[in-house]
C-alpha cells in the first residue's frame, strides 16, 4: 500500500509540554491547538490574519495561527494564553486586564495578552505609543483600547515580563 504523503509527524512544544501528532499537510496551527489539543483561548475571528484573535507565540515571535500551517511549528516552542498561568497564578497581564476592565466580550483578549506579553518581554517599560504600535494587529470592537493600554502599562510596572 502506498504511503500517504499528505500526513506528517509533528513534534513541537506547547505551553512547556512536548507534543507529537500526525497532521495533514494543509492543517493549520489554530486547528491543531483548538480542536486537537483543546486550547480554546486561541480564537478564529477572521481566518485571514487581520484581527489578531488567533495570535500565539512561536519561538518568541507572535504569529497568526490561522495563517500558519501546523507543520511550520515543527520543533518550535508555542505559547498560548493557557501557558501563562504558573503555579496556579495568573500572569501579571492577566491580572491587569481583569483589574482595569480591559475585556468586554473577551474574544480578542487572548491574542491581545499574548501580543502584550511579547512586547513586555522585549521592552520592560514601553511608552503608550509603543504599546499601541505593538497592538496594532489586534482588533477589539468593544473596549476602545484605552483600558487595554492602561492594563499593559500597569503590568509593565508590576513585572509583566515574567
Amino acid at each position: 500500500m502506498p504511503e500517504d504523503l499528505s500526513r506528517h509527524s509533528l513534534q513541537f512544544t506547547v505551553n512547556g509540554l512536548e507534543r507529537r501528532l500526525v497532521v495533514t499537510a494543509d492543517e493549520r496551527l489554530i486547528d491543531v491547538l483548538r480542536n486537537r489539543l483543546g486550547l480554546t483561548s486561541v480564537k478564529e475571528g477572521c481566518g485571514t490574519g487581520d484581527c489578531g484573535s488567533c495570535v500565539v507565540e512561536a519561538d518568541g515571535l507572535t504569529v497568526n495561527s490561522c495563517l500558519m500551517l501546523a507543520m511550520q511549528a515543527r520543533g518550535k516552542r508555542v505559547l498560548t494564553l493557557e501557558g501563562l498561568v504558573q503555579d496556579e497564578r495568573l500572569h501579571p497581564l492577566q491580572d491587569a486586564f481583569a483589574s482595569f476592565g480591559a475585556t468586554s466580550c473577551g474574544f480578542c483578549t487572548p491574542g491581545m495578552i499574548i501580543t502584550a506579553k511579547n512586547l513586555l518581554d522585549r521592552k520592560r517599560k514601553p511608552t503608550e505609543r509603543e504599546i499601541r504600535e505593538a497592538l496594532r494587529g489586534n482588533l477589539c470592537r468593544c473596549t476602545g483600547y484605552m483600558k487595554i493600554v492602561e492594563a499593559v502599562k500597569a503590568a509593565s510596572k508590576a513585572g509583566g515580563h515574567r
